[in-house]
């Protein structure tokens, strides 16, 4: 049994999930919280080595099916070394992407997207309490995306009607499983958003707290 709340921000480059994982850290460790904030790819040693080779370099540098073993190895050890001591001694773990990020980016081929779904539930087999989904429109995200690109720029280098696409992806788990997700609008100013962002962990805090205790599959 966990004692720890799992949560992870989703959204297309640029759409501010980054900044939004930012503020919730500062907004939780004020209110006296035990609080790590994280990222896929990486998180732990092992798996920073692993993105390393994922975000850079020219987008067909790898195949879709060797993107899945390489992020699913970096997942892996992330999760064992970094997010599951954390849930266990009962922090609040905040992770920028995770599975579902996976699922919107190389998930557009159907039988690709089953063969993720198999791979997380068989290799990983945890699932976060809450995913907020920062939800922006391709466009306005590229452009705020270009003024802050640096050597990581292997996904952003699709294009927009890519993003578009994994958007929609986003979008579409988002509606298979609304219990998880939390969906906010991106447009909005980033203190708006993190007030959103703030009271939506509040709320599932909350739940966890006052209901049965959370298990999920064991590493």
């Amino acid at each position: 049994m966990r004692k720890g709340v799992f949560i992870t921000f989703e959204g297309i480059d640029g759409s501010g999930k980054s900044t939004q994982s930012r503020l919730a850290h500062k907004a939780l460790i004020a209110r006296g919280h035990e609080v790590v904030l994280t990222r896929e790819p990486g998180g732990s040693p092992g798996a920073e080595e692993i993105r390393a080779l994922l975000v850079r370099g020219e987008s067909d540098r790898w195949s879709p099916e060797t993107e899945l073993i390489l992020f699913n190895a970096a997942r892996r050890d992330h999760v064992e070394r970094t997010v599951l001591p954390a849930l266990d001694r009962g922090a609040i773990v905040l992770c920028d992407r995770y599975v579902d990020s996976t699922r919107g980016y190389q998930g557009g081929d159907p039988a690709r997207a089953r063969l993720i779904d198999l791979m997380h539930r068989e290799l990983i087999g945890l699932d976060p309490d809450l995913t907020i989904l920062i939800d922006l429109d391709p466009a306005l995200a590229s452009a705020r995306d270009a003024s802050v690109k640096g050597a990581e720029t292997r996904f952003e280098g699709r294009g927009d009607p890519f993003m578009a696409a994994v958007a929609g992806r986003l979008r579409a788990r988002a509606l298979q499983e609304p219990d998880r997700f939390r969906v906010l609008d991106g447009a909005m100013t980033a203190e708006a958003l993190s007030e959103r962002v703030v009271a939506e962990i509040d709320s599932r805090l909350q739940e966890k707290r006052g209901g049965p205790g959370h298990s999920g599959p064991s590493l």
